[in-house]
């Protein structure tokens, strides 16, 4: 059975688990995945880490085309992914729909789970900044260096979770409240690419087109991703 090696960021997780059985079945490749944040991947890619195919934020596959690892020509944006607030399943959901329904439910929350690595870590830091509450955030805040933040409300660390809706939506024994409000955040758009040193380029090409299909749509909706 032919391989195709895939780094992923862990955003779209959700969707490649149904995807991978799917395509497997329907082409007899099987799909190699590994999952990380993007700002791990890349600095696994730039170490001489070896794959056919790298799915991260666009931002992240723009410097890997642009550092010539990644074929230009190959590039397909699949998803956008929203950052989200969660609750352990059972839990009120809190008031998130406007700036300062958000600024008061991150203030009253014993403690925030967020990710350092992840691209909705980065963005929610700035966020908190721009509120003037980091220092009161991050002083109960419930740090996650890797993984799922949605794990620090089963665990009971946290009482609201902050990542990407399809991530959160990883957890079991969680519900997801919503995203944070349009207006305050850039969604973020995954997007694929095949490496320039691809063992199986052929192979790779052909995963990219149906990744970029209509095909696929139903299943990125459901991990909560927007195609």
């Amino acid at each position: 059975m032919e391989n195709v090696r895939m780094l992923s960021t862990l955003g779209l997780m959700g969707a490649m688990r149904s995807l991978s059985s799917a395509y497997e079945t329907a082409t007899g490749v099987r799909i190699d995945a590994d999952f990380a944040p993007t700002l791990a991947l890349l600095k696994r890619l730039r170490d001489g880490e070896a794959a056919d195919l790298v799915i991260l934020t666009r931002e992240g596959l723009d410097e890997m085309i642009g550092e010539g690892r990644v074929v230009s020509g190959s590039a397909a944006d699949l998803a956008r992914s929203f950052v989200g607030i969660a609750v352990r399943a059972g839990q009120a959901h809190p008031d998130i729909a406007t700036a300062s329904a958000l600024r008061n439910t991150l203030l009253a929350a014993r403690s925030v789970a967020y990710s350092r690595l992840g691209a909705s870590g980065v963005y929610f830091a700035r966020l908190i900044a721009q509120m003037g509450i980091a220092a009161e955030i991050n002083a109960k805040a419930t740090i996650v260096e890797q993984g799922f933040t949605a794990e620090r409300l089963v665990s009971g660390e946290a009482d609201l979770a902050v990542q990407q809706i399809s991530e959160l939506k990883q957890v079991e024994g969680i519900e997801v409240v919503g995203p944070v409000p349009h207006d305050l955040q850039t969604p973020a758009v995954f997007s694929a690419g095949r490496m320039a040193n691809a063992e199986h380029a052929d192979a790779a090409d052909r995963l990219l087109r149906y990744l970029a299909s209509p095909e696929v749509v139903p299943m990125l909706r459901q991990s909560g991703l927007e195609p």
